[in-house]
């Protein structure tokens, strides 16, 4: 049975003076994969614990199908959980492992011993595991370790599925193929879940939703598309990907670095200081004197399958990505256009903007 959470108006004062969650509301529909993203002290993971049972909130409510889940106690709360360090018990088999939380249950509600041993086996089958049963978890790659508690969290058929940083741990090569698998396993599953992480790549790929948290607030709550491309604050632009960051002074309709006018906003923002944000991919170069911002080139660095260039405009810094195969020399001046960016005045909702020019600039050729 797939399971709808409801998290209504929760907040958790650990007495330091500042909270830790400040009034969280948020709808998780049934067999939804939603992502709690953000940096550290954002209060992703308390309210993970506070979903699972193991914090109570200072006030609010978790609904469970509309009922009310914090009456529930934890071990009848129907939670899968997976943690960062695995939690792995070291004295026990994969199998043993698995099967932990049915033993685990009240005799008259444990299943039988030959049932528990085929949901071990159809488990270690789903996580791709069906020869290691009998190893134990020193044996194991972390990769493998992380699998099989997964596997256990599934072992009881949890009505909500959390998960706790669970790639935290794993060097990124092992982490890229884990999120791969895990979206896979969630759609062959079904279970409704909520996964806490910082990773913004991460969520992206992963989840059907991201909730973006900062200081103990959600910030934004979205597809992982309109997160990343609406960014409904500066915190949000700023943490999600890549961006520079410019602080500008707007006058009369325009965006100033300084002397320099630098972009033009689409909608109407009251006169004075704001941030621009753009990221690398949506700023283009061309050759000094065409169209554009007259810039130079302080700087590059091979990215990847990309070359970003550190790019000088007035007084602010942008960086670009540009093909590795083009060569351009520190000191060069080019001209900059500004694709695509993002303007944020104090106090006023973010608006697209546009470079001051309306002509086009074209592509940098050497």
């Amino acid at each position: 049975m797939t399971v709808a959470v409801s998290i209504e108006h929760v907040g958790k004062d650990f007495g330091s003076g500042t909270p830790a969650l400040s009034d969280i509301s948020l709808d998780v529909k049934p067999s939804e994969l939603v992502a709690l993203l953000g940096p550290s002290g954002s209060g992703k993971t308390t309210l993970l614990r506070i979903v699972a049972g193991l914090e109570q909130p200072s006030h609010g409510r978790v609904l469970f199908n509309g009922e009310d889940a914090l009456s529930v106690p934890v071990r009848r709360r129907g939670i899968g959980f997976v943690f960062q360090n695995y939690a792995l018990f070291r004295h026990m088999t994969v199998a043993d492992n698995i099967a932990f939380g049915l033993r685990s249950r009240p005799r008259g509600e444990r299943p039988s011993e030959a049932d528990i041993r085929k949901r071990v086996a159809d488990l270690l089958a789903l996580v791709q595991l069906e020869a290691f049963g009998g190893r134990f978890p020193a044996q194991l790659s972390g990769g493998q370790r992380q699998r099989v508690a997964l596997a256990r969290a599934l072992a009881i058929e949890p009505k909500v599925l959390l998960l706790d940083e669970p790639f935290g741990a794993l060097d990124a090569l092992v982490r890229k193929e884990l999120r791969k698998w895990l979206r896979e396993l969630h759609d062959r599953t079904g279970h409704t879940t909520l996964f806490v992480t910082h990773d913004q790549e991460e969520a992206l790929e992963l989840a059907d939703r991201v909730v973006v948290m900062g200081k103990g607030k959600i910030e934004q709550v979205g597809t992982p598309d309109d997160v990343y491309d609406r960014p409904s604050s500066a915190a949000v632009f700023g943490f999600m990907g890549e961006s520079s960051r410019i602080e500008v002074e707007v006058k009369d309709g325009t965006a100033f670095a300084g002397p320099t006018p630098i972009a033009a906003p689409v909608s109407p923002v009251p006169d004075g200081p704001a941030l621009i944000y753009v990221r690398p991919h949506d700023v283009a170069i061309g050759l000094a004197g065409t169209p554009g911002l007259p810039g130079v080139v302080r700087g590059f660095r091979r990215h990847g399958a990309i070359r970003r260039l550190e790019l000088e405009v007035g007084n602010a810094l942008f960086e670009a990505d540009i093909a590795p195969s083009v060569r351009v020399p520190i000191g060069e001046k080019v001209a900059v256009r500004l694709e695509r960016a993002r303007l944020f005045a104090e106090g006023a909702p973010g608006t697209d903007c546009r470079a001051p020019s309306a002509h086009q600039t074209g592509d940098y050729a050497i």
